[in-house]
């Protein structure tokens, strides 16, 4: 079966791209190990000229990527233009910081000597998701080329352009042939390369149900493996808060990547006192989003990317109404040729509705109302996931009893949860393990080395 690019906006196929064969994964499989013997060899400094050349690429040909996204994804242009600018900031930062985050670091043992040494481990494969085609690649390329690693992509098949596209810029930037590479394979592809001895690590972005399958199939090969997974992250809006400006950041942050990201507020919690007015506003400044063609400059919210994450997420409404939830907005699922799904909002679905507890991948938000502060700490937790939460509150104690209360990855006070590479990103619960960005993020694939040399 060809991988195949398929346009958001009409449900055309565009393009396709044939499977690699056996063949084809063995002769890829052999050239990253014979490169990583190179690459761990070679200093730091030339990685970090390679990584820094990336950056660039990735700057300077923004518009080109952003339109990329954009074709195969159907992400708003300026939303697409914008990642492939932060994932230059983010090979900037890993050139800039790799060293130091690499460094041996001595350790007093009085009369002998010890030291901790961070080693690559070799070929890792990362199993990535079409949300952000390009930024869930950089993120861990970019710390895992730095650490002298090789990486190995299993992107997702709606986006093989941005896939070759991404092989291609390594290479550009100076990489040797064979540090990065691209791998076009089915699911039993990709259990057999989890499996192969010559891979030493996995790592994936993706659902609940993915992480828990190659979870446990690289942990049967006994090898290390970094899970970022779903969300159905809370957004708390406290009496205290600026109402104004924390219902704009609500909506943006719903919609972020037309509603298609793990870490887009899903979930937004009132207490009783402010829920009437928070709920008016929100759903008049849902009601205002501009839906359209993902490339005009004023469109908010594009199509959803695939046909079936548009029909799950509208089954997942219909069932949730007819559950109880209050339809305040959208919901109905437009005629015609695309992928298209309204701004909509619930509120107050009954528990065991699909809305209470599974997270919705798309424009849908979901309203509640707590009974006071801690009511909405509790209901902010009662979540299969912990990936992030967004907390409003201009109260000091308040602040301080949600960061030490909520169960999460990232609390983002006054803000949206946003994914930064100066700060270590992961989730908690069913939201995975393990840790991406930051020195946090680079360490996950090196080999902790300790060396103690005894006086003699």
């Amino acid at each position: 079966m060809p991988f195949a690019t398929v346009d958001p906006r009409t449900g055309q196929t565009l393009s396709t791209q044939t499977p690699h064969s056996q063949e084809d994964v063995e002769a890829r499989l052999m050239r990253a190990e014979d490169t990583f013997r190179v690459l761990r060899g070679t200093p730091v400094a030339q990685r970090a000229r390679w990584m820094e050349r990336a950056g660039e690429l990735l700057e300077a040909e923004a518009e080109h990527f952003g339109r990329l996204m954009t074709r195969e994804m159907g992400k708003p242009l300026g939303a697409a233009r914008a990642e492939a600018q932060k994932c230059a900031a983010t090979c900037r930062y890993y050139a800039t910081h790799a060293e130091r985050f690499l460094a041996d670091e001595p350790v007093d043992l009085g009369e002998d000597t010890g030291w901790v040494r961070h080693e690559p481990l070799g070929p890792v494969l990362a199993i990535m998701p079409w949300n952000f085609p390009f930024w869930q690649v950089v993120r861990f390329a970019a710390p895992a080329l730095m650490a002298g690693n090789v990486g190995l992509l299993k992107h997702a098949p709606s986006v093989p352009g941005c896939a070759l596209a991404l092989e291609d810029l390594f290479l550009r930037a100076g990489f040797p042939e064979g540090a990065f590479q691209t791998l076009f394979v089915e699911v039993d592809g990709v259990r057999r390369l989890i499996e192969d001895p010559r891979v030493k690590a996995v790592t994936l972005t993706g659902s609940e149900g993915a992480g828990r399958d190659v979870g446990a199939r690289a942990g049967g090969q006994l090898k290390k493996v970094v899970l970022e997974l779903g969300g159905s992250d809370p957004f708390v809006v406290l009496p205290s808060a600026d109402l104004d400006a924390a219902v704009e950041t609500a909506v943006k942050a719903r919609l972020l990547n037309n509603g298609q990201s793990c870490i887009a507020a899903k979930r937004f919690i009132a207490p009783a006192a402010i829920y009437p007015e928070f709920e008016r506003r929100f759903v008049e400044r849902m009601r205002r989003v501009v839906v359209g063609d993902p490339s005009a400059p004023d469109t908010e919210l594009g199509p959803l990317a695939l046909a079936h994450i548009r029909d799950g997420l509208h089954d997942q409404v219909a069932r949730s109404v007819a559950a109880g939830a209050r339809l305040l907005l959208g919901g109905e699922k437009p005629e015609g040729p695309g992928f298209w799904y309204p701004p909509t909002v619930l509120a107050q679905p009954p528990p065991g509705s699909p809305a209470h507890r599974e997270e919705l991948f798309g424009p849908v938000a979901v309203l509640f109302q707590a009974r006071d502060t801690e009511d909405a700490l509790r209901l902010a937790n009662d979540t299969p996931y912990g990936l992030g939460a967004s907390v409003w509150t201009r109260d000091g104690a308040e602040q301080r009893r949600f960061i030490e209360g909520l169960e999460t990855g990232t609390v983002a006070l006054n803000g949206m949860v946003a994914s930064d590479p100066r700060l270590p990103f992961g989730g908690v619960k069913h939201s995975g393990h393990g840790r991406e960005l930051a020195r946090h993020g680079l360490l996950e694939f090196v080999n902790v080395k300790t060396v103690r040399v005894t006086a003699t």
